[in-house]
């Protein structure tokens, strides 16, 4: 099944592999085809960011005070409540047989269940205010998350460079409305340092056109411009020497890692 052909599917299956939800089979099926059609790896690589970039927007939380008191107080009262259930019982069967019961062990059962309402009582309205205020907590958290989310770039092209292995090594993604290319290692390659690794366009009809130099950084942000990537069918990299070679002449070194770019359907 060619799964880029339906971007609606691959967007929701990648989302889900990526956020854990996707199990069992289907898991394994993903997979699958992830190692064969390189938009599949593509998306899940994107998914995979774009969740690891919302959890580094939220902050740590501290618990309020009362949430542990509420927790104590409940431990405190399903104890109580079992040693009540143990009087109770006790009392009914020594009734049964006749027995006298203590009266200081009910009066004692009592204090201890009304001690128990009123501590419940008390839980109850901590809980409230705690849970009014982590609403106006999370108001203000989900405000700045939009706001910054906002600010989130536009990925409208992408690529997964690979070697002759299919093993990818790099994440190319391409924003035009900041007109940054961003790159992302995702294998082990790294180059020597007298050498550098160079992306070029590889358009049709024409020789290759080099869009930058990479530094030895995991994440990498070139400017580029739509015209140097719209109708490009393929990126290539390019192992070079230190600070790479005029565009003009095309690679001069071999060519390491190479994949098809991926207009994305908005």
């Amino acid at each position: 099944m060619k799964i880029h052909q339906h971007p609606e599917l691959l967007e929701r299956l990648a989302s889900s592999y990526a956020l854990g939800t996707l199990r069992g089979g289907a898991r394994r099926r993903f997979e699958a085809m992830a190692r064969e059609q390189a938009p599949v790896r593509a998306a899940a690589l994107i998914w995979q960011s774009r969740f690891a970039s919302i959890n580094e927007l939220q902050p740590s939380v501290q618990p309020d005070s009362a949430v542990w008191t509420r927790i104590d107080n409940l431990v405190k009262a399903d104890r109580e409540q079992a040693q009540l259930y143990a009087r109770r019982t006790a009392a009914a069967t020594a009734e049964a047989n006749d027995k006298p019961v203590p009266f200081t062990g009910w009066l004692r059962s009592l204090t201890v269940w009304r001690g128990i309402s009123a501590a419940s009582a008390f839980a109850t309205v901590a809980a409230i205010a705690v849970g009014v205020n982590l609403r106006q907590d999370m108001g203000s958290e989900i405000a700045k998350l939009q706001t910054q989310l906002q600010a989130t770039p536009q990925i409208e092209y992408v690529a997964v460079l690979a070697d002759n292995q299919a093993a990818a090594s790099m994440l190319v993604t391409f924003d035009p409305k900041s007109k940054k290319l961003t790159l992302q290692r995702v294998g082990g390659f790294q180059e020597a340092g007298d050498k550098s690794l160079q992306l070029w366009a590889l358009p049709p009809g024409s020789g290759p056109k080099s869009l930058g130099v990479l530094g030895g950084e995991k994440l990498l942000r070139l400017t580029a411009g739509e015209n140097d990537v719209r109708d490009v069918p393929t990126l290539a990299i390019s192992l070079e020497p230190k600070g790479g070679v005029p565009g003009e002449g095309g690679p001069t070194g071999p060519v390491l890692f190479k994949g098809a770019l991926i207009q994305k359907m908005l």
